[in-house]
This record gives structure tokens, sequence and C-alpha cells, in this order.
């Protein structure tokens, strides 16, 4: 899928190499979503690029245009897995199921790409199977090393697979969590899936659904460090393209509605391709996943969600009511800038990760502080930003009820919690 790009005649699909002539959603100029401003940045330029996304015809991938380079994005990274509690339970079942299902031991080997701080491997070094993390930013691998999980700071793709191979042996169970939206150079990355995968070996891959994001007006999901918007479709084809087949799928609550996939080489007789998989491809059809009017339509829900965003706000500073929020993810950070929500609207935010703590939301300069301060300011209404962790913000919370405080969620309508 190599192809040479003439920029004057616009962008071209970075799976397949199509020309990239229809919108999906032209969300406006935003900043990086994790480059939180510093008090001593406050008063230095900050760099926006187009948060511009297309769809390719070719193959049905939604994307964005790569205008940062990954090591800019990712070289010293501000989120943190650790800091959700409904995430790391998450995690922990993941590692229970695999386990189990796929018979690892102390002479297995598991590799997570874009381990961040070990949160999920942890879980395997406690069962005495051996893992090794693939980790670009070496901020956060630290902290894995420091938690007893063995790290390399390194970009996957089929380089780096190939002199981890060499270095350490092929995986049994190669594990990536919100890592495939994540790289420009998508084949890059798939045939390094191959390279580093045992024969019998197998892939689990996690992943927003992008049906999901469609039918949820889930547009702040998409921002510049997500580079692809991914169904199953796509992303079958995808692996079938570099020799690895995918033989069964989950659906997954996380982030709003996820796939979970499992795949290995296509030259494997084992396992048999499950009865989910061709399900969803169906339901996928059936939404309309092949069909270019079910994308056009979707800049039309995200311009009525932002309408109705702002006139909540509107209406409760005219009440005089305090609004703040809750967090700072990049979801949150791609609803702000484009909604052009500031300080006007929102006192500050909060976050449980310090490494954000004492910061600003980029492009927006929204205050960053610690969550004990939201009793300390008894605010009328609390914006959830991840709103998909309502369930475990309102409930660890749940004190602001005693001044008459009330959650809100801005996706995928706002709706004012009970």
């Amino acid at each position: 899928m190599k192809r040479t790009q003439n920029m004057s005649q616009g962008p071209y699909c970075r799976f397949c190499g199509a020309p990239l002539r229809e919108n999906f959603v032209d969300l406006g100029m935003s900043p990086l979503c994790q480059t939180h401003i510093a008090p001593s940045q406050l008063n230095d330029p900050e760099p926006f690029y187009p948060l511009h996304a297309f769809v390719c015809t070719g193959c049905w991938l939604v994307q964005l245009e790569e205008y940062v380079r990954p090591e800019d994005i990712f070289g010293d990274y501000d989120y943190f897995s650790s800091f959700s509690d409904s995430w790391l339970d998450h995690a922990r079942r993941y590692v229970d199921m695999a386990a189990e299902r796929f018979n690892l031991g102390r002479r297995s080997l598991v590799v997570e790409i874009a381990s961040n701080d070990g949160y999920l491997l942890r879980n395997f070094v406690r069962r005495d199977i051996p893992v090794l993390g693939i980790e670009p930013a070496a901020n956060v691998a630290r902290i894995a090393e420091q938690n007893g999980v063995r790290t390399l700071v390194e970009f996957h793709g089929e380089g780096t697979a190939k002199t981890t191979r060499e270095r350490y042996g092929q995986a049994d169970l190669i594990v990536g969590n919100n890592v495939l939206a994540h790289v420009p150079d998508i084949n890059d990355f798939i045939r390094g899936l191959k390279v580093l995968l045992k024969p019998e070996g197998v892939v689990t891959m996690e992943f927003p659904h992008l049906v999901n994001l469609m039918r949820e007006n889930q547009f702040d999901t998409i921002y510049h460090e997500h580079f692809s918007y991914l169904s199953l479709y796509t992303v079958e084809r995808m692996f079938a393209h570099h020799g690895l087949t995918i033989f069964d799928v989950d659906e997954i609550p996380t982030h709003g509605g996820s796939l979970r996939i499992y795949a290995r080489h296509a030259e494997a007789a084992e396992p048999a391709v499950a009865d989910a998989v061709q399900g969803l491809l169906q339901r996928e059809m059936e939404f309309g996943i092949d069909s270019l009017d079910t994308y056009r339509r979707f800049e039309d829900q995200v311009k009525e969600t932002k309408r109705n965003i702002l006139q909540f706000l509107i209406d409760a500073k005219r009440e005089g009511k305090t609004v703040i929020g809750y967090g700072a993810p990049g979801k949150g950070n791609t609803l702000l800038n484009y909604c052009g929500i500031r300080t006007d609207f929102l006192d500050y935010t909060v976050d449980r990760s310090p490494q954000k703590q004492g910061k600003y939301t980029p492009g927006t300069r929204i205050p960053i502080l610690d969550p004990s301060v939201i009793r300390e300011t008894r605010p009328d209404y609390v914006l959830i930003l991840p709103w998909n962790l309502r369930n475990e913000i309102s409930t660890s919370h749940s004190y602001i009820k005693e001044w008459g405080g009330r959650f809100v969620v801005p996706i995928p309508r706002v709706e004012i919690l009970d």
C-alpha cells in the first residue's frame, strides 16, 4: 500500500491509497489534546491544526491527515491509564479471560503495544506470566518499569517488531488497547503484528467502534492523536491484506462502545472464525457502513449537538449558576475547543492525574485543579467531560448533592443526571 502523494491533489487514504475527497466532519482548528499548558507557557503561542476528518470511499476508513509526527505527540505524554478505576477493572477482567482462554503460563510471552504505565501487564506479572511492554512515551514507561513491568521505549512497527523478535522471541499474545487508531502508518503497524506473532499466537486489539461514534454523536473522540476511526468491516480488510484473520469479536462498553477483535495468522487452521464476526459485519452493512449517505449525515448531528451544549451553558450562566468541568481528557479538549467553551462558561475543571493538575487545558486555557476543590467551591453543575466514565464519576462524587449540585453529560445529548 505504497503511494506517492501530490499534496496539490489532496490527501490519500493511509490504508488503501485512494484519494480522500469525501468530508466526514470538520471540527475547525484545534490544538493537540494532551499538550496541557503550564503556567509559564500561558503567554506563549500555541499551534492549532485542522481537525477535519475524511472518509475513504475505497475502504470506508474514516481518518485525519497527519499534521504532527507521532514522536511530537507521544514522546512525553500526559495520559496515564491508572487514574480510572473502571479502566483498571476492565484490564483485570481482560487478563483473567486471556490467561485462561489462551492457556498462558510461565513459558508464554505477552507483549502489549502502547502499554502506558503498565496498568494491564502488571496483572500478567502477578500470575508469573512473562511480559514486555512497548511504549513510546518515556515518562510513562518509567512508571511501568517502577511497577515491575519490563518496557521498551519504542514505536511499534515492522522494524521494531523484527528487533524485538530477535531479542525476546515471538509473542503468544499481542495486546493493543486503544492504539490501532493512534498510528499514522497503519500498514507498517499491522505488518509488525505479523512479524512479532508466534505461528500459533493470537492478537487482540480494542478500539472505539465507528458505528457507535456516528450513532451516539461522539464527535469529541475525534482528535489529532486519533488518526483513524474504525469499523470491523475496514479492520478485517486491513488485517487480511497483511496475512492476519480476525476469528472472533466482542462488543464491549468501554469508551462509549468499543470492539475487541481476536486475530491469528491467516495460514493457521485454528481457531475457526466465530459466527460473531459475520453477525457484526452484517449489522454494520445494515447500518450503512458502505454507504456514503451514512457518513454525510454525521456533520449535521454534530452541529446540533454543539448548539444544545452551548444553549445549556448560556441558560445556566444567565440564571447565575456556577458550572465547572470534571476531567481533562482528549475528548474533553476537542469538545471545549470546537464549542468555544472557556472560563466564560466553565470556572475550572478537575482531574485526578497529578500530571495535569496545576496546568491549563490546551486552546481554551481552563485551569485544571485537584478534585478536592469541588467541595470548597460547591458548584451548581459539574460537566463530565469523560462522559464514558459518567457512572464512576457521579458515584464517587455523589456528595455534590449535599448542596444541590448536579452532574451534566454532554454526549450523546445534554443530560442533567438525577
